[in-house]
């Protein structure tokens, strides 16, 4: 009697169907591995120490770090520096500034010093006294008056310009003897007669209270003296009160 192989549930599997069955377990295999190390995360970050340690990066970071200080530090010195440095030559400029502005004060005082020196008037024989006013009467004078004053002052005595001018005459003036004639800052004119010696030219420049020459009794004199006149212009007979004109420019007579 012959035998049938039985069929359904008993009946042997394939090659076909075993290798099938293979590859559905190796996927299974790796499918639970994945699932393993999906659900462990903690486990799979944590990061292994020693293969830091074993691969030097620790010591990479520290020197990293060292250095970046020292480059912090060192541009923070160059800041420092760079500062002091703008400050001190803000100072320099703030003094030099200071200097230049007291140069040009003390110029400033200096011209302001001698505007007033030469503008200031002084009497024409220091520390002297009038002896003979001014329109005196009498026969000593042609035009039957005194045409300035008469300062007391010893033969040789100097005789100073009362205020700074120009020289116009210096010489001989006939009665007035030696004489000098100064045409002022202001355009007013000063005359001092009578000397015995004359020490300027004419065209000459002088200042307030220069010596111009010295007293005598040269001319028309009856002894040494310094006749001195205020005039409007150069000539004789411009004459106006020598008194009052040193008085308005800031003398006591």
């Amino acid at each position: 009697m012959a035998f049938t192989r039985a069929t359904g549930k008993h009946r042997a599997r394939s090659r076909r169907t075993r290798r099938g069955m293979s590859a559905v377990g190796a996927a299974t295999l790796t499918a639970t591995g994945v699932i393993s190390a999906l659900a462990a995360p903690a486990h799979a970050a944590e990061p292994d120490t020693r293969a830091v340690g074993r691969t030097g990066l620790a010591q990479a970071l520290t020197v990293g770090d060292s250095l970046a200080d020292a480059i912090d530090a060192q541009a923070e010195a160059q800041h420092h520096a760079a500062a002091r440095a703008r400050a001190k030559a803000a100072a320099r400029r703030a003094a030099e500034a200071r200097a230049k502005e007291i140069r040009a004060e003390k110029q400033r005082a200096a011209r302001a010093a001698e505007r007033r020196r030469l503008s200031t008037f002084r009497l024409p024989v220091a520390g002297s006294y009038i002896t003979t006013g001014y329109r005196t009467g009498g026969s000593l004078w042609s035009s039957g008056s005194h045409s300035g004053v008469d300062f007391r002052a010893a033969s040789g005595t100097p005789v100073l310009a009362v205020g700074a001018g120009t020289v116009v005459e210096a010489g001989w003036g006939g009665s007035y003897g030696n004489n000098i004639v100064l045409r002022m800052a202001d355009g007013t004119y000063t005359q001092y007669g009578h000397l015995s010696s004359i020490a300027v030219s004419v065209g000459g420049t002088v200042v307030s209270g220069q010596r111009i020459g010295h007293s005598g009794a040269s001319g028309n004199a009856t002894g040494p003296h310094l006749h001195f006149e205020a005039r409007t212009g150069p000539e004789y007979g411009s004459d106006m009160d020598p008194v009052a004109y040193l008085r308005a420019h800031g003398v006591n007579v």
